[in-house]
């Protein structure tokens, strides 16, 4: 067992799912704490990530620095115990909307699903916005195999390294005004959120809500920040 993994133990994974369920994100504060997201934030400099102008893809302004399936080792070993952890409540989503389909109980068995489906483009990434600089509301779901929650987290301290550059998801439910929040992340909180449908208990039953997530336009200095995505893209 790792530290990490012994981290993870002492959180209260009953009332996490229970955020999810209720709200779509669960905000883990402290998480990784400050030391070891300014390490994560160095990383921006690593040779081994492909940069990538969000303006390339249409989704914003600034960039991105992708893995690929070769990721860091801390950063390989977090989403592998995260994935044991949130996979239970994944389960747990298509059984309460009537879907067959089943994730494995360990990342390495869904991973070998992804290359089976064809999908080998890993999506984690940091992500660097100067001033200016945005994420427009988007998601992470192409594939056959997409796992419903993912990680994001800030690797810079709000209101000292940056200001701006809130993290906002939105919620559209059928019939009705898209929901937005913003996401109160400091530096070294992780947040775990949808990553496009979840479950939704509205009167007459369950339904599907959907989500997508953006990062506002950062209004002075330099935000950093990281996403761990389960699933990899076609």
């Amino acid at each position: 067992m790792t530290a990490f993994d012994a981290t993870l133990d002492r959180l209260n994974w009953v009332d996490i799912g229970l955020q999810l369920d209720a709200e779509g994100y669960a905000v883990l504060p402290g998480l990784l704490g400050a030391d070891a997201a300014r390490d994560l934030a160095r990383l921006t400099s690593a040779s081994g990530a492909d940069r990538v102008a969000l303006a390339s893809s249409g989704l914003g302004r600034g960039e991105l620095l992708v893995f690929g399936t070769g990721l860091p080792a801390p950063l390989e070993q977090w989403r592998t115990a995260l994935y044991r952890r949130l996979v239970i409540v994944a389960n747990r989503w298509n059984e309460t909307i009537g879907v067959d389909h089943r994730y494995p109980a360990e990342l390495e068995d869904f991973s070998r699903r992804n290359r089976k489906a064809g999908q080998t483009r890993g999506q984690s990434h940091l992500s660097r916005l100067s001033v200016e600089d945005h994420v427009l509301l988007h998601q992470r779901n192409e594939g056959e195999q997409v796992f419903p929650m993912q990680i994001v987290a800030v690797l810079s301290e709000p209101g000292v390294d940056f200001q701006g550059g809130e993290f906002v998801l939105t919620e559209q439910r059928p019939r009705m005004q898209s929901r937005p929040a913003v996401l109160p992340l400091w530096i070294g909180d992780v947040a775990v959120i949808t990553t496009a449908e979840r479950p939704f208990k509205g009167t007459k039953g369950y339904y599907r809500v959907n989500l997508k997530h953006a990062i506002s336009r950062v209004r002075k200095g330099e935000r950093i920040g990281l996403e761990l995505s389960f699933h990899d893209a076609p």
